[in-house]
């Protein structure tokens, strides 16, 4: 139930973001727009409200319970960059908007320690939810599921930090621009044999 709950939400939150983004742009709706981007965070509190309904009726906890708290903190430290991320490509294709920009270099790997930080976020809400969980139910031999869910926030957080280390060390170059020019004599010469 609980992993259905999941993926249900998570459609939802994309649903929410399409949707404020489409009345945004293609109907004008500006009001409507920002009422449904205000619906994607609602649908964590629901997530929330109804894994700890599931424990309180009596459930033990599983790994989905786990995959829940998880999922709240990703959604909640990553959500308004995942509307902006989107955001910037609806307008860009709905409203003539500036093309989404590219970062390489020294830029891209500040973006990636400041994704360190938001991985810290994440784990940390994440953490304090099944705190939280653990405290509420009341019953270690319920929720004993739940704290082996701690590895696996730090197991998140070092595979960020990785990732980080690694752009540090081998920045991201620009892309390389193809070596033969697209109107170059070869390519005309070869376009003149096909035809």
């Amino acid at each position: 139930m609980i992993l259905a709950l999941i993926i249900t939400c998570e459609i939802g939150f994309w649903v929410a973001i399409v949707g404020g983004l489409t009345a945004r742009y293609l109907l004008r709706a500006k009001r409507l727009g920002a009422a449904l981007l205000v619906c994607a965070p609602l649908i964590d509190v629901v997530l929330l409200v109804a894994v700890v309904a599931h424990l309180s009726d009596g459930a033990a906890a599983s790994w989905h319970h786990g995959l829940a708290a998880l999922y709240i903190g990703v959604s909640l430290a990553y959500g308004p960059r995942m509307i902006a991320w989107a955001d910037i490509r609806f307008a860009r294709r709905f409203a003539g908007g500036p093309p989404p920009t590219k970062l390489t270099g020294w830029s891209y790997t500040k973006k990636c320690w400041g994704d360190v930080l938001r991985t810290l976020g994440a784990v940390a809400i994440a953490a304090g939810i099944l705190a939280l969980i653990t405290w509420w139910v009341g019953d270690s031999t319920r929720t004993q599921t739940l704290t082996e869910w701690y590895g696996v926030l730090g197991i998140v957080w070092a595979i960020e930090l990785i990732w980080a280390g690694s752009y540090t060390i081998w920045p991201r170059r620009p892309a390389e621009a193809s070596s033969v020019p697209a109107a170059s004599p070869e390519r005309e010469r070869e376009v003149d044999v096909d035809s």
